[in-house]
């Protein structure tokens, strides 16, 4: 594995489904004393995800600013990163599906993602689901998701400088270069 300089702003909670990641990115962003911003990467394609979103700005409040993008994260970091501001990515997994399901260039948009992390003038947290930890899924589209969320996950901790996994509400420091651990 290459060593990777890791963006000094850039934090990478994962964990799985209802695990507690984003309640802790937001807490984060709370207690950061900076503007928080939410980038929200759902798109409301039916009433239950209309409905989540819906759920989820009432839970943020009015303190939160938020930015709905379901493709073009490398855009929003680039505009809206800066001094003053925290973004919360929220989630890369949602990102990767839109990618996917519009025929998009799933390597080249990671790889532009990861520099545009790495270019980032303002601390932002990316929220991601770890879906590798389960059964071998039993379709080629399921199978490819998986492994495109495998490596996409890979790629962002390599230059997070902080990366906590979250399991039933409890974090899990994996790297914290800032604390002077590598990974």
């Amino acid at each position: 594995m290459t060593t990777v300089a890791p963006c000094s702003f850039c934090e990478f909670v994962l964990g799985g489904a209802r695990s507690g990641k984003t309640g802790l990115a937001l807490a984060r962003a709370e207690e950061s004393g900076l503007a928080p911003v939410m980038v929200a990467t759902a798109e409301p394609l039916d009433d239950e995800m209309r409905a989540r979103i819906t759920a989820h700005r009432a839970e943020r409040g009015p303190r939160w600013t938020t930015i709905e993008e379901g493709r073009d994260l490398v855009g929003v970091i680039d505009r809206e990163a800066g001094a003053g501001r925290i973004l919360v990515v929220d989630c890369l997994t949602l990102w990767l599906s839109n990618l996917m399901g519009s025929g998009g260039d799933v390597d080249g948009e990671i790889d532009r993602l990861v520099d545009g992390i790495r270019r980032s003038s303002g601390p932002v947290v990316l929220i991601s689901n770890e879906v590798g930890l389960g059964i071998v899924p039993e379709n080629v589209l399921a199978r490819r998701f998986r492994d495109h969320q495998g490596r996409l996950n890979r790629r962002v901790a390599e230059v997070a400088a902080r990366v906590t996994f979250v399991a039933a509400g409890l974090p899990l420091v994996l790297k914290d270069a800032r604390a002077g651990d590598a990974g």
